[in-house]
């Protein structure tokens, strides 16, 4: 079969692989669409993944076209979108229900084979059945989203919040989503790619700003959420933190990124200040606010390319042009 392949630090190519075969317990899965991540572009420059080459992908979804001799769950044609996570459900953290956060973590696309193929295996309890009315190729997005969700678990968000978002690719348009439908009183979202603040202008914010100095809300924010990674960002929103307000690093930063915090300001406000790692008890949540229309495809997604065109997907998308992209095996 034909996929992408990470072969080694900056370099991805597309070729054939052997075809997936499933375990007993496993369902091979034909991918209608994979979507890229900023953890792709981790993974191209060594971070994340154990070893390369390995085949990348771990936002997919597509139909059921093989099924392990222990299946009974899933049948040959069943739509699905795929949970990438896998733990050993031994260590401390998996034991505490911080399966995230669990000493042996690895995941599809990342430590094993992904989705960034025509065909991909995934554990039959990793899988979740689509509704009819779900077009399988926009599945892909059920992933990020439910990160997002997971983020949104963390900040245990009150009614009537103010809520302020550095980033408007996915995942801060996602967050936007999510904040505007857990009762935030104002959602303001700060990004110096103009398009980008198009669109999050168009999902319907309260503002959008190139810098928050920009916003007039001097007393700062309830909820600050980065999204990009960014240190600048990450830096600047650190300081728009209201009294008793929580900020969030959603944002995957580089390992070498560091910032500064004030540690008397965050003891005298009773600031909080805590992180969100990927999937956590979120994924059929997250499939199921997608079956009820909580993001709108043709605005996330901007991008469908070919498989074939998988090194040049990551290019444009590690140059911020789009939104999602996605590949079209």
């Amino acid at each position: 079969m034909k996929a992408a392949v990470i072969e080694s630090v900056g370099r991805a190519v597309v070729a054939e692989v052997p075809d997936p075969t499933p375990g007993p317990r496993e369902v091979v899965v034909e991918v209608a669409a994979c979507g890229l991540c900023g953890t792709d572009l981790h993974i191209l420059q060594g971070e994340f993944a154990p070893k390369l080459p390995i085949v990348p992908g771990h936002e997919f979804a597509g139909e059921v076209v093989g099924v392990g001799t222990q299946v009974t769950e899933l049948s040959l044609g069943d739509q699905v979108a795929v949970d990438p996570s896998l733990y050993c459900y031994e260590c401390r953290f998996c034991r505490t229900g911080h399966n995230n956060l669990c000493e042996r973590w690895a995941a599809i696309g990342v430590t094993t084979a992904g989705g960034a193929a025509q065909y991909a295996v995934a554990p039959v309890a990793n899988c979740v059945k689509l509704p009819e009315h779900i077009r399988t190729q926009d599945a892909a997005l059920v992933e990020p989203l439910s990160c997002a969700v997971r983020g949104y678990d963390v900040l245990n968000s009150r009614l009537g919040a103010h809520v302020l978002i550095y980033g408007s690719g996915t995942m801060g348009l996602m967050m936007l989503e999510l904040a505007k439908r857990t009762g935030a009183a104002s959602v303001d979202v700060v990004d110096i790619n103009p398009q980008r603040l198009e669109t999050a202008a168009r999902l319907g914010v309260s503002a959008t700003a190139t810098g928050a100095d920009e916003l007039d809300r001097p007393q700062g924010w309830d909820l600050v959420v980065d999204a990009t990674g960014n240190a600048a960002a990450i830096q600047d929103g650190l300081e728009r933190v209201a009294k008793a307000g929580t900020f969030l690093q959603f944002g995957v930063a580089d390992y070498s990124t560091r910032v500064t915090i004030d540690p008397y300001r965050i003891y005298n406000q009773e600031i909080t200040i805590t992180g969100s790692m990927a999937v956590l008890h979120s994924f059929e949540r997250a499939a199921e606010l997608f079956a009820t229309g909580v993001l709108d495809p043709d605005i996330f997604i901007s991008d469908r390319l070919p498989l074939d065109q998988y090194p040049q997907a990551l290019d444009q998308f590690a140059s911020g042009i789009g939104r999602k992209i996605v590949v079209v095996p």
